[in-house]
């Protein structure tokens, strides 16, 4: 019959043909990949459900398997496995777990791009029939007989060797009363999970470190994590449910019915590249950038995931940024500007200790300026209703007063509404405050120190690379120099949050001086579009950069919190720009003047393609992060016009892979020579909705102007 999705399931459905005289029979498969914003715990266990319902009026047996690719990219890798018993507490019920991996494990080490080490757990209740063996044998014998031997295969082999398979099956008997033709219907529920320790090794402030699993700190060992996650089942579906519904309720109000699908498609691809480490007195969340290159939490590659985590749970985008914190403020990384990634490849966070990762300074400085005030931002409310995200207000205010803790420690876990194990609330009021300074205060050297390489080079900013590497080398890239410029600002807003006047009013003046003379080199003579380029007359580029001028609420004027301010005129009256600088565009409000956001709006409008908004005026490909970027703070038209060429796309592209940031916007859609697939940078599809709830939810009236002719 077909597929359906949301945020966090699956459901595929299929009808069974019965005799001339019965109706079909209704079998879903139901995938659910729980998506819990209150409750990171859950979040940190690293598997998924997999349900089987049926429905109808005659009998049906059922068989699933799995092999050992799960545990390999390597089809001739040697695997060993077992079956496990295990009994649940109180009960004569429990259940069977196949337990796969690879004989030799090859320790944190990856092929084509899956994990060499850890071990696959296939569950299933203690009551269904279980079978290891050749693949081939096993399926056609259980499609002959309907059932399984309850044996195990123990001749350990390859993964492609007489292909072994590890196999469960269910009898449904729905037809136990032949008087009735009423459809009955039942289930069963497995589980699937990958368990590693370690997760990943890091080079941490006591050096090289193997990382354990989140969930360690929870659970003795993965027999009891795996009896919580599978008894769990109906609250998991709870929370994953209420967050589903509650995204296509905000992204309907936000875009459309195509808004809705493009957002549940991506939020799991999003969350699936992050692995959860640490304890919960510092707990730590690691990313791997999955298919271009591999590079193991690359800010880039974060940037634009993060609308995804300042709707979902600003928390998890706080844990993805401090190893970098922590890393670089440790000294091992020898250069000024922020870098760029952790590791070559993931899953080893070794460092740069030469600092020759790849050359992205302004992009790096710029990107986690901007995210460092959008997290601290988040924390800054004062009721529910303006939070940065629906979850954030949920929960208690407590507040961990150990000073070596994180600002965002997980140790006053709390049950409300017969969940346990759900997070404190994220800020608000006082606390919000408090957590701000905390953890800005512990790293401020480190936050400075990226502005002030920005206040050297971002406003002429020479030959190097932007997160659009593939691109290209070029310099004085305009879209580049205003991310910059907009961090800089941030650090403005970060420095006044930790009660540094100083710096803060030193900052401001030096964005105010830098965004007008961006205007003046960046914008073409006409006034229509931005150069790609200041000195590259004739191009043009998406300035998606302009979307975290408005995220951090500089569109609005004054200050980027969400709680009424004083305006930073009165704070810092003694304050004036640099002369011959004076603000040109303040008659218009806002930081970045209005005339640019409705020339770039309109221009965007005249350019697009049948599948989208091409990146810039050297392609015709696009990214389709950056194209919700910047349609989300552009007119009502245009961003529908964007929202309705990205949905054509989603049904028309020829691409066959998990959903690529980055297509060829015309001819069938296809990959542009560069296969991109399966990256959490999907997570920028989520701007409309991050804007949305943006400045206590004033963000999107301060662009009204952009629908007034």
């Amino acid at each position: 019959m077909g597929a359906n999705y949301d945020a966090s399931t699956t459901n595929l459905t299929y009808l069974i043909p019965g005799t001339s005289s019965q109706d079909p029979l209704e079998l879903v498969l139901s995938f659910l990949s729980p998506i819990t914003p209150t409750s990171t715990l859950r979040q940190a266990v690293p598997a998924s459900y997999l349900t089987v319902h049926v429905s109808g009026t005659f009998n049906v047996d059922v068989y699933i398997d799995v092999n050992g690719q799960w545990v390999s990219g390597d089809r001739g890798a040697r695997i060993v496995w077992d079956l496990d018993h295990a009994a649940f507490e109180d009960s004569e019920k429990g259940l069977k777990t196949w337990k796969i991996k690879r004989e030799t494990e090859q320790l944190l080490t990856e092929n084509r791009d899956r994990s060499e080490w850890g071990t696959l757990h296939f569950s299933a209740p203690s009551d269904v029939r279980h079978e290891a063996g050749t693949s081939a044998l096993l399926r056609q014998r259980f499609s002959r007989t309907g059932t399984l031997q309850n044996a195990v295969d123990d001749a350990y082999r390859g993964i492609m060797d007489e292909e072994p398979v590890f196999a469960f099956s269910k009898t449904f008997k729905l037809n136990e009363s032949s008087s009735s033709s009423k459809p009955s219907t039942d289930s069963v529920l497995f589980t699937i999970g990958h368990i590693q320790d370690p997760v990943v090794q890091f080079a941490s402030e006591r050096g090289l470190t193997f990382m354990k699993p989140l969930w360690q700190s929870w659970f003795a060992d993965e027999k009891s994590l795996l009896t919580f996650h599978y008894l769990d089942y109906d609250n998991a579906a709870r929370l994953a449910g209420n967050y589903s519904s509650q995204l296509a309720i905000d992204a309907y109000k936000s875009g459309s019915e195509n808004y809705v699908d493009i957002v549940a498609l991506s939020a799991r691809q999003a969350m699936g590249a992050t692995s959860f480490s640490g304890t919960p007195d510092n707990p730590i969340l690691f990313l791997k950038e999955i298919s271009s290159n591999g590079n193991f939490q690359t800010i880039d590659v974060i940037y634009p995931s993060f609308p995804f985590f300042l709707y979902t749970n600003p928390r998890w985008l706080a844990y993805l940024l401090e190893p970098l914190i922590e890393h670089m403020l440790s000294g091992q990384y020898p250069n000024k500007y922020a870098m760029h990634d952790l590791g070559y490849h993931f899953p080893n966070a070794t460092g740069h200790a030469d600092g020759r990762d790849e050359y992205m300074p302004v992009e790096e400085c710029g990107d986690i300026l901007i995210m460092g005030l959008a997290i601290v931002n988040s924390l800054k409310y004062e009721t529910e209703v303006t939070a940065g995200s629906v979850w954030s207000g949920l929960g208690t205010n407590s507040i961990d007063p150990n000073p070596d803790h994180s600002a965002f420690a997980l140790t006053e876990l709390k049950e409300q509404n017969g969940i346990s194990h759900l997070d404190d609330s994220w800020g608000g009021s006082t606390k919000g405050l408090k957590q701000a300074r905390k953890w800005i205060g512990k790293s401020y050297p480190l936050w400075k120190q990226w502005t002030g390489y920005l206040v050297e080079f971002t406003l002429e900013p020479h030959n190097q690379l932007s997160t659009d590497d593939f691109a290209g080398w070029l310099a004085l890239q305009t879209n580049l120099a205003l991310k910059g410029i907009i961090g800089i600002k941030a650090m403005s807003e970060i420095a006044e949050t930790v009660n540094n006047t100083e710096d803060a009013k030193y900052y401001r003046n030096i964005s105010d001086v830098y965004v007008s003379k961006w205007e003046e080199y960046g914008i073409s003579r006409d006034g229509t579009h931005a150069k790609l380029a200041y000195d590259w007359y004739g191009s043009w580029t998406t300035l998606y950069n302009l979307f975290a001028d408005s995220l951090l609420c500089f569109h609005l004027g004054g200050s980027s919190s969400s709680a009424p301010q004083t305006p930073a005129s009165a704070r810092f009256s003694d304050q004036k720009p640099l002369e011959g600088h004076r603000n040109k565009h303040s008659a218009e409000g806002g930081f970045v003047p209005k005339h640019i956001y409705k020339m770039s709006s309109d221009w965007y409008y005249a350019v697009r393609q049948r599948y989208g908004l091409p990146l810039d005026s050297r392609h015709l490909y696009t990214k389709t992060d950056w194209e919700f970027f910047a349609a989300a703070v552009a007119s009502k038209k245009t961003r529908e016009a964007i929202l309705d060429s990205v949905a054509l796309w989603v049904n028309e592209t020829s691409t066959d892979r998990p959903f690529t940031d980055l297509h060829d916007t015309e001819g069938d859609g296809g990959f542009p020579g560069i296969t991109f697939m399966a990256r959490p940078v999907v997570g920028g599809h989520f701007a409309f909705l991050t804007l949305e709830r943006a400045c206590g939810g004033a963000a999107m009236g301060g662009l009204a102007f952009l629908d007034k002719e």
